[in-house]
């Protein structure tokens, strides 16, 4: 793949726009396109690594990814302007890049599918609108459900709960209905999926499908160490997929070997090791290099015959077609104002050791060095340890959307930033999430062994010993008394604090004090 190759190719007659996760040769954008008269329009830019302190990992998934399907273009026969980010006209992001093309190349239309990130779809409304050319924007087929319909989803409701959405897309696809009943009788079995690895461990868990870096991927790797030498993470142990080829290898060792004990352990946690029972498939299903229904029906299909049990697959489908669709839901109904929510008015700074893992606290140490390996956690280590440990610590939300946006190779605005600011950190005051998700240390405990190496006691709320989630939960309850004993959800949980004698909840106080000036949890040296 060049750049060069497509700079004298004729005027297009339309332009069709692929962002970094577009990557469909069949997405809607190229519904009618014709090779003899269209081109295509890709472009690298910085911004979109600086915008937050992108991961090392993040950025050369989506390059290698963006080169690899530029190749495929090609070969299909479609004209391409690529722009790479180590070209020397690159302007630097994606809004200034398509301004100046638009003016070279002079198409007489612009197609795109809608984009997953409010920010992106504003600068490219800006560049189309400045060259006044006019834009023909189409739905993305990659959900089940389009912003349009979840809007109406939503009219007139007090709340937007998911498993509703979620039941009234298991009856409008038909996944796992029989008649017009949920298969096995009930809709969520979530009871069935909570279930630890207990005293001996995971045991051998099958291996996580690892690809070596080619020529093209490891061209990436050196380009992102050189200009993004200072961003956190490493590239060392780089195997994600990047091509549909792989994103297909991927689905399918997932449902063969693991889809039958995911949802048995899919809340489970082991120390080091990261991948344990989940699909891994997010990142790719992110980029378009695999669609949604295409994971949905192979589930359903191993449940059908009889290799995964219902409650597994059920319990992975509910991640795609309610999670996923309904995180989508919100934010486009709910941006460009939902970003700024702060429902807790939450004011602390992320702690730094969040971005370097030097914590003395062995599950957050655990979980933040591993993200920053290989840029993944599972969901119970985003939800129920770094991003229970932010909010109780009370970190201004922006600056935790900002740390999982940046850090996660899987991580785009449309499905991190409700996932974070409302259903993590309940930033948004109820819209996601009925309560906030807040627990002591004694829940990692139960779900992991790593309390048993720590030097923090979960069962302790104060003194030199106390974990900081027992101790941050007790404040947290102190702090929001008023508004959660609101709340029928936190009813019980503020009644056990109203129990605590005064010397108790002071000594908890202090404490939590100490921890947010970084006085305990943080390692030196």
């Amino acid at each position: 793949m060049t750049t060069e190759a497509c700079r004298d190719t004729p005027t297009p007659g339309a332009l069709i726009i692929v962002l970094g996760d577009q990557l469909d040769l069949n997405a809607a954008a190229f519904d009618d396109f014709d090779c003899s008269t269209d081109a295509v329009w890709m472009a690298e830019a910085a911004e979109e690594s600086t915008h937050v302190w992108s991961g090392k990992a993040r950025t050369a998934l989506f390059l290698a990814a963006m080169r690899h399907f530029a190749c495929e273009l090609q070969t299909a026969g479609r004209t391409l302007h690529y722009t790479r980010l180590d070209d020397p006209n690159n302007a630097g992001s994606l809004g200034a890049q398509l301004h100046a093309d638009l003016k070279r190349l002079k198409p007489q239309r612009v197609v795109m599918t809608l984009p997953g990130d409010w920010r992106v779809m504003q600068a490219i409304r800006q560049a189309i609108e400045g060259c006044d050319l006019p834009l023909d924007l189409r739905d993305d087929r990659h959900f089940f459900t389009t912003p349009a319909e979840f809007a109406l989803h939503a009219k007139g409701r007090k709340s937007l709960r998911m498993e509703y959405f979620y039941r009234e897309q298991r009856k409008r696809h038909r996944v796992l209905m029989q008649d017009d009943e949920p298969a096995g009788g009930q809709w969520n079995y979530d009871a069935d999926n909570r279930a630890s690895f207990g005293k001996e461990g995971p045991g051998a868990v099958p291996a996580r499908l690892c690809f070596e870096p080619d020529a093209i991927t490891r061209e990436v790797i050196a380009l992102v160490n050189t200009r993004f030498a200072d961003h956190p993470g490493r590239l060392d142990n780089f195997a994600w997929p990047v091509t549909r080829t792989e994103a297909l290898q991927t689905l399918d060792r997932f449902i063969r070997e693991r889809l039958p004990l995911f949802g048995r352990y899919q809340d489970a946690m082991w120390p080091d090791d990261p991948w344990l029972y989940h699909s891994h498939l997010s990142a790719v299903l992110n980029l378009k290099l695999l669609a949604p229904r295409e994971l949905v029906a192979a589930a359903q299909k191993a449940w059908q015959d009889g290799h995964a049990p219902l409650e597994s697959v059920e319990g992975f489908i509910r991640q795609i077609l309610g999670w996923r669709e309904y995180a989508r839901g919100i934010y486009w109904t709910q941006m460009p104002q939902y970003l700024d929510r702060n429902a807790l008015h939450a004011d602390q700074d992320l702690p730094p050791w969040y971005w370097n893992g030097s914590t003395d606290m062995a599950c957050l140490r655990d979980a933040l060095e591993q993200t920053l390996a290989h840029g993944y956690a599972n969901h119970i280590q985003r939800l129920m340890v770094t991003g229970l440990y932010a909010l109780m610590l009370g970190v201004r939300p922006q600056q935790v959307h900002a740390w999982y946006l940046a850090v996660y190779v899987d991580a785009v605005e449309w499905v991190e930033l409700p996932n974070t600011l409302g259903m993590s950190q309940y930033a948004d005051g109820g819209v996601m999430g009925s309560k906030p998700y807040i627990a002591t240390g004694k829940y990692i405990q139960r779900m992991s062994p790593h309390c048993k190496g720590c030097r923090y006691d979960p069962g302790l709320a104060s003194g030199t010993d106390a974990c900081p989630f027992t101790t941050l939960y007790w404040d947290f309850l102190m702090r929001h008394e008023s508004s959660l004993a609101k709340n029928p959800r936190m009813s019980l949980q503020v009644k056990n604090m109203t129990r605590l004698e005064p010397d108790q909840k002071r000594a908890i106080v202090d404490r939590a004090a100490s921890i947010r000036r970084g006085e305990i949890g943080a390692t030196h040296g």
